[in-house]
């Protein structure tokens, strides 16, 4: 087995607000965790932590469930780790402000069996089979949503974990209901990879390359190598910025089963 993974801020004057971890438990197998934290809109947002606190708490805690508790499903495991968190922080913090503290998900474990995934909101989860073959599992919901009404701050926060829009980690366990699940037997994956968006943007936004070349990438050059590609495109003075961000967290966490 091999597991590789890296994360950049994007920018130095400010916190890195992902989390990626990996583990392979005494019991075989093993678990990727890939979180993107949610930058708020300047202002209030109810929580005397932060976001990379937030994330910290949510990733860990996914990470140790993952590996400990093989006889709970994913989305169950989302729903642990997300309570447990809004536990941490409800006796000091507005936990039904809609900018609450919340991430962007990916979880992937597998054992002798079956590679089981979970994908909420905006990051992407990569399977590769034997044969070479990529797919992407995605949460498309976000991207449904016109980019003019992401401009603005309060047409975001109507859709922020509302019916009719998209969904993140945040304070509610219920959201657990809404991440894209699913498993596949082993021996049809051969390779996983979990991105935030801020290195999946090399295939999504730029178009450097498709799914199974970014993979590629990951393999030949690792995780580091896909970001240092990603700051490299972002860095052309000729591109116009991603979205409203030049530069944004980046993270990659890949393994060859």
């Amino acid at each position: 087995m091999r597991i590789d993974l890296a994360t950049a801020p994007g920018s130095q004057e400010r916190p890195n607000e992902d989390w990626v971890s990996a583990s392979a438990p005494a019991s075989g197998g093993g678990v990727l965790v890939a979180l993107d934290g949610v930058t708020p809109p300047a202002g209030d947002d109810g929580c005397a932590h932060g976001v990379p606190w937030f994330t910290a708490r949510l990733g860990g805690r996914l990470t140790e469930l993952s590996g400990s508790r093989r006889d709970m499903p994913l989305d169950r495991i989302l729903a642990e780790a997300v309570r447990a968190t809004a536990e941490a922080h409800r006796d000091t913090c507005d936990l039904s402000h809609v900018r609450t503290p919340q991430a962007t998900v990916v979880v992937v474990r597998w054992d002798e069996a079956y590679v089981e995934h979970l994908v909420l909101s905006d990051s992407v989860l990569l399977l590769q089979a034997p044969g070479g073959e990529v797919t992407a599992v995605l949460d498309d919901r976000l991207d449904r949503v016109p980019r003019e009404v992401l401009r603005s701050v309060a047409a975001t926060d109507a859709l922020r974990n509302a019916e009719g829009g998209f969904f993140t980690a945040a304070a509610d366990p219920a959201v657990a209901a809404r991440a894209v699940t699913g498993r596949t037997p082993r021996g049809r994956v051969r390779a996983v990879a979990a991105l935030t968006d801020g290195a999946s943007r090399w295939t999504d936004t730029f178009g450097e390359g498709d799914w199974a070349e970014c993979l590629a990438v990951l393999r030949k050059e690792g995780a580091e190598g896909l970001i240092g590609r990603v700051r490299a495109v972002e860095s052309d003075p000729a591109r116009t910025p991603a979205r409203h961000k030049r530069h944004d967290d980046a993270s990659a966490v890949y393994a060859e089963l």
